[in-house]
Order: structure tokens, then C-alpha cells, then sequence
């Protein structure tokens, strides 16, 4: 532990462009604490702190960068892949589409600081079409606040910070080991909590030939896209005839849906997490006769099925919900 120490001092530099870059790459690097002792070292003298803020700002602004130019390349595909291997899939598109709707560009100066969002923030304005001297700039001043808030936090608590260093130096083995424990109980909490959820959305599925069938027959259920208009916006492609209703508006319209028909959602996010919340929301207000996509939008496409370009209108949607009853 104490050669550790020893060479995280002597290599500072490289260790606050190396851990930034990867966590803005996505790889689950503690970026954040190497930054705070970064503060507390440069109080020392032991490293530069223009360096180090400079350093962590380019680091921010080429790992995000890579992002960005993959969402302006490939979209809504980037997305998924993200969502796929963040350690919070279910809700990971989901809660970037709503800080950006709130927050426009102004987004990826607070996604910085909220983890599991971060990573999406960069590659979802590329697949929306922001200008790169636009990115540039709320990237760069998200990144200086970012960092520089650490640093600062690691200055203001350098002398304990350089005492625990000392105490982790001498403690050897059982340092790292309280770290490692430390990281483990962090992952079994998150995958708890991802447990908690995927119970709470379990429910039963149609599957896409079953609602091709009933399609078919002249059975022809509501089936409603419920992601948000930011994520409709990404990836245009529709199953024929569905309504765009959020989960927000399940909330607030679910009173304008019959219920003598049968009701698909679907969406375009792991364990159609979406789609199955709008459906208990449905199912909570008393709907019987509901389900999700299961394996939604992609499944679709995947049987080869046709799809629609959604032109998105509240004023028709509204009239077609309320030819519906």
C-alpha cells in the first residue's frame, strides 16, 4: 500500500488524466476521489494544480467528445449500448431524456454531477444534433466546475486527507482489503436496488407475433409508444398507427383509454422498463386488459415487421385517443 501512495504522488498528473479520461469513457474508475487528493496534494506543493485542473478539463472534453461524435454517428444505437452496460440500465435513457428536456445544453454541466447519467449525457446531445462549439463550451465549463469543486473539497480537507493517506500507507494489506470491502458493499447495493426493481416491473409480456396476430385477426389493440419526445426524437421509427403517450402522460390521461380493448405499450429500453411501469400505472387505475411489448420497438423491427416515421402531433393524438372511446 505505502509503494502505492508512493507512486500515486510521484505520477499524480498522469493519474488525474488517466482515471478522468477512463471514467468519461465509461469504465468504472474512481475518478472523483483521485481528483479530491489531487486538491489536498496540491496544497502540499506535490503537484501543480493548474496542471491538474487543465489536465482533468482535456480529459472530460476527449472521452466526452468520443461520445458525442458516436451519437451524432450512430444514435439511438449508442444509447442502448450505453444502457446495456451501465450498472442502472432500466433507467439510465430514461433520466438523461429528462435532464436534457429540462435543461437543453445545460445538461452536461449537471450530468457531471449525477453518476449513471454522466456517460449518457455527451453521446444523447450528439444524436440530438448539437452544434460541436456548443458541446465544447458546456462541456469545458461543466468539466472546470466538476473538477474544480473536488480539488477544492480535497484543499479544504488536505491536512486529514494527508493524515488518512499516512494511516492507509502504514496500514498495508488490511487498507486495501477495507477498500475492496468498501467497493464490493457499493455493488451489491446497486445490484439490490436493480433486484427491487426488476421485481416491481415483473409482470406478463405479449410477445411480437401475438400482437402481429391479433393485427391480423382485426383485433387490433391501442398500442401506445411511451418514450418520452426526446427519445422519439432520437429514433423516429414507429410501430404503424401506435400513440405517443409518455409515462407522464399515463399519469394524466390514462382516463382517456378504453377498457374493453386490449392496451400494448412499448418502448426501447432494457427489460422494457418503461413500458412495463406505464402498464402497472395502467393497471394500478384499475385497466385489466394490458401488457407490455416484450423486447419492444427492436423486437418489432427484428421480425421484420414495418415501421412508420412518426410526425408526433399532440392536437391528432388527442383526437385519436378520443375516437378510441
Amino acid at each position: 500500500m505505502s509503494q502505492l501512495i508512493a507512486i500515486a504522488m510521484q505520477h499524480g498528473l498522469l493519474l488525474v488524466f488517466a482515471s478522468t479520461l477512463a471514467a468519461r469513457l465509461g469504465a468504472p474508475v474512481p475518478a472523483a476521489p483521485v481528483l479530491v487528493i489531487a486538491g489536498a496534494l496540491a496544497v502540499g506543493g506535490t503537484l501543480s494544480w493548474s496542471a491538474a485542473l487543465a489536465l482533468s478539463i482535456a480529459a472530460n472534453l476527449i472521452g466526452d467528445g468520443v461520445w458525442f461524435w458516436a451519437g451524432r454517428r450512430w444514435g439511438n444505437r449508442v444509447l442502448r449500448l450505453l444502457c446495456r452496460i451501465s450498472i442502472s440500465p432500466d433507467s439510465c435513457v430514461r433520466q438523461s431524456e429528462s435532464f436534457i428536456t429540462r435543461l437543453g445544453g445545460s445538461s452536461l454541466i449537471a450530468a457531471k454531477f449525477v453518476p449513471g447519467i454522466s456517460v449518457v449525457a455527451a453521446p444523447m446531445a450528439g444524436a440530438l444534433g448539437m452544434p460541436w462549439l456548443t458541446f465544447a463550451g458546456y462541456e469545458m465549463l461543466g468539466a472546470a466546475l466538476w473538477a474544480g469543486l473536488l480539488m477544492g473539497a480535497g484543499a479544504l480537507f488536505s491536512t486529514q486527507i494527508q493524515q488518512v493517506m499516512q494511516v492507509l500507507a502504514t496500514a498495508g494489506l488490511a487498507a486495501g482489503a477495507a477498500v475492496v470491502l468498501l467497493v464490493a458493499a457499493y455493488m451489491a447495493w446497486r445490484y439490490w436496488r436493480r433486484r427491487a426493481f426488476l421485481r416491481g416491473v415483473e409482470m406478463s409480456r405479449i410477445a411480437v407475433h401475438e400482437l402481429r396476430a391479433l393485427i391480423d385477426s382485426g383485433q387490433a389493440p391501442v398500442v401506445i409508444d411511451v418514450r418520452s419526445d426526446v427519445g422519439r426524437s432520437v429514433d423516429l421509427r414507429r410501430i404503424p398507427d401506435a400513440l405517443a403517450m409518455s409515462l407522464a402522460d399515463i399519469r394524466t390521461r390514462a382516463h382517456e383509454l378504453p377498457r374493453d380493448r386490449e392496451i400494448v405499450l412499448y418502448c426501447n429500453c432494457p427489460n422494457e422498463a418503461s413500458a412495463a411501469l406505464a402498464a402497472r400505472l395502467l393497471a394500478e387505475r384499475g385497466f385489466t386488459r394490458v401488457r407490455p411489448l416484450a423486447g419492444g420497438l427492436d423486437a418489432w423491427v427484428s421480425a421484420g415487421h414495418g415501421v412508420a416515421d412518426h410526425a408526433w402531433a399532440q392536437a391528432s393524438d388527442a383526437a385519436e385517443v378520443a375516437a378510441l372511446r
